[in-house]
């Protein structure tokens, strides 16, 4: 159990026969509840309280709106392209390209959140680009919740994103080692799937490009893709700048759009907390919204207690660092691959995540939510150490009472 008055209760499953789960787990869709020899979905559910659930709710909607109106504010201003990382090889393309209406940069995104066990509710990270861990959401959780009679609020994603997509139309979905790689493979063939559209699966190795134009092994042009590529990466693989030169000239409609890197960058949070010191850009409602779910971030160390340092587009806890209250490091990812070699770094404030008892002992449980076509739609639990990396578990994320709302 968790601790006696967290908003969490872990309700444990671990007494249920595994191998018939796992295998209609497969039949859904989700592949990789257990990896090799290591076993990725955690035979729990994590309940939330729904009051927690609908303040989370409240503020990921707040907070969608908060950090589109800074992208707003950054746009065409390379000097601030360059405070949040944005590699220079992408400043011509988020220049030309005109801005969607507001709260559709992206239509494929996830907040990841640390909830603690009293309910603090404290942003981390959005990652609005190339999110995984939508099957999880979308498939898994809500077979998992449904078997044990616990409401799950994610059964709109699949309606949403077919919305989403209906609209952006994409020809191709694109991942890389598409066909080996078992989750981003899986990842895009659930999104084709739920999308309704005929849709083409393929290998970002396997893409060339000439005078603009983007083809893929079979020689067939490509106009609209949806990829899992961190658009960051175009300034450092061989082809990146032909690829950006592509989304410049119209030639490729990239989704999510060139924009979604202005949200995705870490460093839009340390300029949102920056605006809020000095008072610039946002009204009382946001402002409020923001001192109450935004940590304070930095673009240098200048905290006197506990911290953490990332890169700007880290990803998978890759490039995580804690430090603590007398500012010495205490703990570093070292499963991920660490850009901040590549990328700045920000420092954020350390914010507490809630703790379960698990089989497998104490775990730091991680809280994402999903914002499709502009909503906020799905629970995304993740547990692990305090660094949620490579190596965290995926464990379902129920809500208590949502099945009688």
């Amino acid at each position: 159990m968790s601790p006696q008055k967290s908003v969490f209760e872990l309700l444990d499953q671990s007494g249920l026969e595994r191998a018939p789960r796992v295998e209609q787990l497969r039949e859904l869709g989700f592949t990789w509840a257990d990896l090799e020899e290591e076993e990725y979905w955690l035979d729990a559910i994590a309940v939330m309280s729904a009051g927690t659930y609908r303040e989370l709710a409240a503020a990921s909607e707040k907070l969608w709106s908060i950090l589109d109106k800074a992208v707003r504010y950054v746009h065409h201003r390379q000097d601030l392209y360059e405070l949040l990382g944005i590699p220079p090889v992408l400043w011509q393309m988020l220049d030309d390209t005109p801005l969607p209406e507001p709260g559709l940069i992206s239509r494929y995104a996830r907040f990841d959140f640390a909830v603690s066990d009293e309910g603090a509710i404290k942003l981390l990270e959005l990652n609005a680009d190339t999110p995984t861990g939508y099957v999880e959401a979308s498939i898994a959780t809500p077979w998992i919740c449904k078997q044990a009679g616990i409401g799950s609020p994610n059964g709109a994603m699949k309606e949403l994103l077919a919305a989403a997509w209906g609209i952006e139309r994409p020809d191709t979905a694109a991942c890389v080692a598409y066909g080996s790689h078992q989750e981003d493979s899986g990842t895009i063939e659930a999104l084709v799937r739920h999308s309704g559209l005929d849709i083409k699966c393929v290998d970002c190795l396997d893409l060339w490009i000439d005078q603009g134009r983007v083809y893929d092994g079979q020689n067939r042009r490509i106009e609209r893709m949806f990829a899992l590529y961190p658009k960051e990466w175009m300034a450092v693989d061989e082809a990146g700048d032909a690829l950006a030169y592509a989304v410049e000239t119209g030639s490729l409609q990239l989704f999510n759009g060139p924009h979604s890197i202005l949200l995705q960058s870490k460093g839009l949070i340390a300029a949102v907390w920056g605006m809020y010191e000095l008072g610039l850009l946002y009204n009382e409602e946001e402002r409020e919204a923001i001192s109450r779910y935004i940590l304070p971030t930095y673009n240098k160390p200048v905290f006197s207690g506990s911290f953490v340092s990332k890169s700007v587009f880290g990803r998978e806890g890759g490039s995580v660092r804690l430090f603590d209250d007398s500012g010495e490091l205490e703990l570093e990812d070292e499963e991920g691959f660490d850009s901040s070699v590549l990328f700045p770094t920000v420092y954020q404030k350390r914010a507490e995540l809630a703790r379960i008892q698990a089989a497998e002992g104490e775990l730091h449980l991680l809280t994402g939510m999903f914002v499709i076509n502009g909503k906020p739609c799905g629970l995304l639990g993740r547990a692990g150490g305090p660094i949620t990396g490579n190596a965290s578990h995926f464990i379902a994320l129920g809500v208590r009472e949502l099945e009688q709302e």
